[in-house]
């Protein structure tokens, strides 16, 4: 795979984890009287909207250059940073329960990221 596609890929991550991160805490912060409306305007609200709007346009792109069965499973990994985002930044409470399916999407996009890409049945050089 070309550098500029693992790049790209390891952009669209952490886009989406930053994203995700950065709206979760402008909405834990909005004071409650703002309603869901005016907790759009909370400034980590709008970077977050900003970073997922930036993420789901590099992840066109990536999809144009990679193939949906390695893209869909490496960019799970997000999950994994999300949830450990939350855990450690957000004092979330992460169950056992979640931190097992946690790993078994690590696990899963572990794998694919060491399966070579295939075309027509072939393996890519």
């Amino acid at each position: 795979m070309k550098p500029a596609t693992l790049l790209l890929t390891a952009a669209v991550v952490v886009l989406n984890v930053l994203g995700n991160f950065a709206l979760s805490w402008g909405m834990k912060h909005a004071p409650a009287s703002a309603g869901p409306i005016l907790s759009l305007l909370q400034p980590f609200v709008i970077l977050g909207i900003v970073m997922l709007i930036a993420w789901t346009l590099l992840r066109i792109k990536l999809l144009g250059l990679a193939d949906l069965s390695f893209v869909l499973p490496v960019t799970a990994v997000g999950y994994v940073l999300s949830a450990v985002m939350g855990a450690v930044f957000l004092h979330e409470h992460v169950s056992l329960q979640r931190w097992s399916g946690t790993l078994l999407i690590f696990a899963g996009a572990a794998l694919t990221g060491l399966t070579p890409a295939e075309t027509n049945g072939k393996p890519k050089p």
